[in-house]
């Protein structure tokens, strides 16, 4: 039986969310869990991304197959039953034995969170402490480059020659609140680094050191030149992952 389950992570103290080897990673943990559940018959868990070392996620989905009887409730339980406590099952429910989870995805929402006061160390992990001021007004005007459908190979770390950069963004947005600032993304899909690059630019425009509209330039001009900047992962999360069928 496949089933799909919503789950959440904090990234603090895993290298990313693929499986890499020995090393601790999301898709590692679920694994192991899953498989244990599964009378040791090896389990593996597909989701509808990965995120990076140090990237939480609220709300990430993925695919397992287990071949024991079991109902949505107790897969649920047991497999929080065998998670480390930085990972939780919110959410499982039974699919066809053919989905693919990832041709079902309509959108996912990343947003990021800068810290503008004074240094947190509690939350050095969770908030990007830049504790400076930030012209939020201009970062505004240059988010909104951003929004709609781009060709986004300028904000890929890594691939420069990847066959298709094209994404579309529906919504791109700031707020407020004291001295957290949150940035947000809505789109149909996102490249690796794309959302701490962004974000990177953004920063600089923050601090100064461009002015809005050569984030435009930036995007314009396809290449991951000079005024490239990628933002800290602690600041980022994976918000909400929406699927067409839901």
């Amino acid at each position: 039986m496949r089933y799909l389950i919503r789950f959440s992570y904090d990234g603090s103290n895993y290298k990313g969310y693929q499986r890499q080897g020995e090393f601790r990673t999301i898709q590692r943990e679920l694994e192991e869990a899953a498989t244990k559940i599964n009378n040791n018959k090896a389990v593996n868990v597909v989701a509808v991304g990965r995120t990076d070392r140090g990237v939480h996620a609220l709300d990430q989905v993925a695919t397992l197959d287990i071949d024991v009887l079991i109902t949505t409730y107790k897969l649920k339980r047991a497999m929080n039953s065998n998670l480390p406590d930085d990972i939780h099952i919110n959410e499982v429910k039974e699919v066809s034995d053919d989905y693919f989870v990832r041709g079902h995805v309509r959108c996912k929402q990343y947003s990021y969170y800068i810290n503008m006061g004074e240094y947190n160390p509690i939350m050095r992990n969770y908030v990007y402490q830049h504790c400076y001021y930030l012209n939020v007004t201009k970062m505004y005007e240059a988010i909104q480059y951003f929004e709609g459908e781009h060709d986004f190979r300028a904000f890929v770390t890594e691939n420069k020659v990847k066959e298709n950069c094209i994404r579309k963004i529906y919504e791109a947005s700031i707020e407020v609140a004291d001295d957290i600032i949150e940035i947000s993304f809505i789109g149909n899909g996102f490249l690796r680094y794309q959302v701490r690059n962004m974000v990177g630019a953004l920063l600089k425009v923050g601090t100064g050191k461009i002015e809005p509209y050569v984030v435009k330039e930036i995007l314009d001009s396809k290449e991951r030149g000079k005024n490239g900047a990628t933002a800290k992962a602690c600041g980022l999360y994976l918000v909400k992952t929406s699927l067409e069928d839901e």
